[in-house]
């Protein structure tokens, strides 16, 4: 074996004379063929002199390349390819800000444990604390953001750092991680023997554990004595692909089963056991109530908003997220997936006749109420008010959805309305900002959708604010044949913030900092050569989409709809400030 070359030989000249086989292989080379064992076959970027070795690697390698105008996009891009495949999803940024501006999409990835490798420049060893070119302590500024923060001091160990660094994504709930290289050892060159490269899956561990075995028994008997249940499927479950197993659990158990995040419509919307406007009625009379893969945060009042006379059990990838902020019955740690197979498996062994019928009247008061409330919104939904009601135009969306379609919010308060009217047909097709309530988003998840899935249609609505955040790169979207339509709701404001600020400063100062102009951003599309369109009136947003989605077909352009919605209408939750309690 060939001795193995220090740090100190930098010459790429001198390296391969020292290898008599002449058989070397530089930094950049390893990190994509660490990628490719890891099933990476995309990475999202912007240019660096940092890091343009591993773009080499990537050609060689046959991993595709999406350079993005801006790393926040690429950054949610990342995050949005992982959501949509299941895989890791791997932004690569330079140094510097080229780093810095892809923070926000690492932090939405950390809040919704979205499992995504960042990669990023550094400036060579040998000008370590001499203020090289874009040197900042991304380590540490990363450390606090991810599950493993990390530097690569060592060609030879470049591809085992990526590798550890992956493993720490799926490690538990699913999260982030961060890996710094320095410029000058991610473009040295090492004999390819003397490189650490693990075999593709040699070192990957089951990870779908169901906790202690005895622990699945008792809550089975819990739930197989319980007469009015619920259970609560938050985003794990979807990245953990349980959907299958959720169904099952909730037929074998007849649950009434809600859904946040990720998670929506894990249940065909017809199913029995689907329900969603019903879930503070059915959380506040519960005997028993199960929380799958989400934590007490503040989208559940911090657990403060469950019945404290109901038996409270908990399901989390995350040992420390069971029972925090909130006391449990009885918590599991594990694979939501797998745990809820086992529970599954094991309802036939504690069947009670008198409690599957008082189930059964349950769902059905549920159900009940489920279309009272939906009954009482439909006057909202159907608005042939002027300025366009928001609750319209998620309406109209919601009617516009195809099987195939994914849809995206991006925004505050329209996002908000939204999820109170816009039903996705299948798993895996509802994806929104998350815990961290980033706006921007919307661009990069919605052209990681369409490269995950070229079949799909995939539709976003943006507020007009979370628009002009990332729309410029609607450009790289149409460059990578990845279109989708943008429809946004145009109400000239920051409405969530609005809201708040105009009831605590009166209409005065409640437009200070918030207002914004009044853009027909159909021009946008236009001059991307794609396909826009303004909508002033109710019965013209059906329509224009339409005509939005046959452009999309013909043209293999991205269509935005502009849709001028009432700035003073909000959602529930905006009025009631419930973000903030």
């Amino acid at each position: 074996m060939n001795k193995m070359i220090t740090e100190r030989d930098t010459s790429r000249d001198t390296l391969a004379k020292k290898d008599r086989s002449g058989n070397v292989i530089s930094g950049g080379h390893l990190v994509a063929r660490a990628l490719k064992n890891e099933g990476v076959d995309t990475i999202f970027t912007l240019c660096g002199g940092h890091i343009i070795d591993i773009y080499d690697g990537c050609v060689e390698e046959g991993i595709r390349i999406i350079d993005t105008r801006h790393e926040q996009t690429a950054g949610h891009a990342a995050d949005g390819y992982a959501r949509q495949t299941g895989q890791l999803g791997v932004v690569v940024t330079t140094a510097g800000p080229g780093s810095t501006n892809v923070m926000t999409g690492t932090a939405t990835a950390f809040r919704s444990e979205s499992p995504m490798l960042h990669i990023g420049g550094q400036g060579a060893l040998t000008q370590h604390k001499m203020g090289s070119l874009q040197d900042l302590p991304h380590v540490d500024m990363m450390a606090p953001i991810t599950k493993f923060s990390a530097g690569i001091l060592s060609t030879e160990r470049i591809a085992d750092m990526v590798c550890m660094a992956a493993r720490e994504c799926f490690n538990g709930a699913y999260g982030p991680s961060y890996l710094e290289i320095p410029r000058d050892v991610l473009d040295r060159e090492v004999p390819v023997e003397s490189a650490v490269v693990p075999a593709r899956g040699a070192y990957r561990a089951s990870t779908r554990s169901i906790g202690d075995p005895a622990d699945i028994e008792r809550l089975a008997a819990i739930l197989g004595k319980a007469k009015s249940p619920a259970v609560l499927f938050g985003q794990q479950v979807w990245a953990c692909r349980g959907h299958e197993a959720a169904a099952e659990f909730v037929r074998a158990y007849d649950i009434p089963a809600y859904m946040n995040g990720a998670s929506r419509s894990l249940l065909p919307l017809d199913d029995p056991h689907h329900f969603d406007r019903t879930r503070r009625d059915a959380f506040s009379r519960a005997d028993v109530i199960l929380i799958v893969g989400t934590p007490f945060d503040f989208r559940m009042g911090y657990g403060k908003r469950i019945s404290r006379e109901a038996t409270l059990a908990q399901i989390d990838q995350n040992y420390g997220t069971v029972g925090k902020n909130r006391d449990i019955s009885i918590g599991l740690a594990g694979d939501p997936g797998a745990i809820l197979a086992a529970l599954a498996q094991a309802a036939s062994g504690h069947s009670d006749a008198g409690a599957r019928k008082a189930r059964l009247a349950w769902m059905k008061e549920l159900r009940a109420v489920e279309k009272q409330k939906l009954e009482k919104l439909m006057p909202l939904f159907t608005s042939d008010s002027n300025p366009i009601h928001p609750y319209r135009l998620a309406h109209e969306i919601n009617l516009f959805l195809g099987d195939d379609t994914v849809y995206v919010g991006d925004g505050g308060d329209i996002v908000t309305i939204s999820a109170q009217a816009v039903r996705p047909h299948r798993p895996g097709q509802w994806m929104d900002p998350g815990a961290l309530g980033s706006l921007g988003v919307g661009t990069g998840f919605s052209m990681a959708a369409k490269l995950a899935a070229p079949e799909k249609e995939v539709v976003c609505l943006f507020g007009d604010g979370s628009f002009g955040m990332t729309a410029f790169d609607l450009e790289t979207a149409q460059r990578f044949g990845a279109p989708f339509l943008s429809v946004i709701g145009n109400n000239s404001h920051m409405n969530q913030i609005r809201y708040g600020q105009t009831a605590k400063y009166g209409d005065e100062r409640g437009t200070v900092a918030n207002k914004l102009g009044d853009i027909p951003f159909s021009k946008f599309a236009d001059m991307l050569g794609g396909y826009g369109e303004e909508v002033r009136e109710p019965a013209e947003i059906a329509p224009a989409l339409q005509r939005a989605r046959e452009a999309i077909a013909a043209t293999g352009k991205c269509a935005v709809v502009n849709v001028w919605v009432d700035p003073d209408e909000y959602a529930p939750g905006t009025k009631a400030q419930t973000m903030y309690k």
